[in-house]
């Protein structure tokens, strides 16, 4: 990970954020904010047994590179591999500016069926005009756990090259008994160029 301009590394004991509808309270453990040059954001430390789940927001990802993707990897070795075996479903909604499209559509050309490569969020289609970006977020639930595959799910939006509103669901589970103790995203070309990743513990 190069060139992180802002990071508040560490277990907070501050509370962030306190659920109206009798969950759970967001606990903040560690922000990464790109300076404009980041090959990666990659979270290898906080992920542990603390809590039995864990929340990634994603807050104005912009990339370098039109028509590229924000993707993400597990690992269960502390980040020296990102290559957790992964299922997974994907649809999507879409909408142009200008109304003349629209679309509700299962992407069979997103989801993963037992790969270990990055889970990308939106085909390819990521603008970087100045005012294109990405947002949202993903829930991985019980990552320390030994005996259970790893679920997560995950929705973000963003602006496409083709200036569309691009939103994107995502859920599955890294087929692993092993404990994931490290995520990482990136662009699937070049580097990410804006924006902050902040990751909650949920207690």
């Amino acid at each position: 990970m190069s060139g992180i301009i802002a990071q508040n590394s560490g277990r907070h004991t501050g509370l962030v954020k306190a659920s109206s509808g009798g969950g759970g309270v967001w606990n903040l453990i560690e922000t990464l904010t790109s300076d404009g040059s980041d090959s990666d954001l990659s979270f290898t430390s906080g992920i542990d047994s603390t809590y039995d789940e864990y929340v990634f927001k994603f807050i104005n990802i912009h990339p370098e590179t039109d028509s590229t993707d924000f993707s993400f990897n597990f690992s269960t070795d502390s980040g020296s591999n990102y290559n957790v075996t992964k299922t997974t479903t994907f649809f999507s909604a879409l909408h142009t500016e200008d109304g003349s499209e629209t679309s509700l559509a299962y992407r069979t050309g997103n989801d993963l069926a037992q790969g270990t490569g990055f889970q990308a969020t939106g085909g390819g289609n990521l603008g970087n005009d100045n005012d294109q970006c990405v947002s949202g977020y993903m829930h991985l639930f019980s990552p320390s756990d030994t005996t259970f595959v790893k679920h997560f799910i995950s929705k973000f939006n963003f602006t496409e090259y083709r200036d569309r509103s691009y939103n994107g669901f995502i859920a599955g589970y890294g087929n692993t008994t092993s404990a994931i103790d490290a995520v990482q995203f990136k662009m699937t070309a070049d580097e990410i160029q804006g924006g902050s990743i902040s990751l909650y513990g949920i207690s």
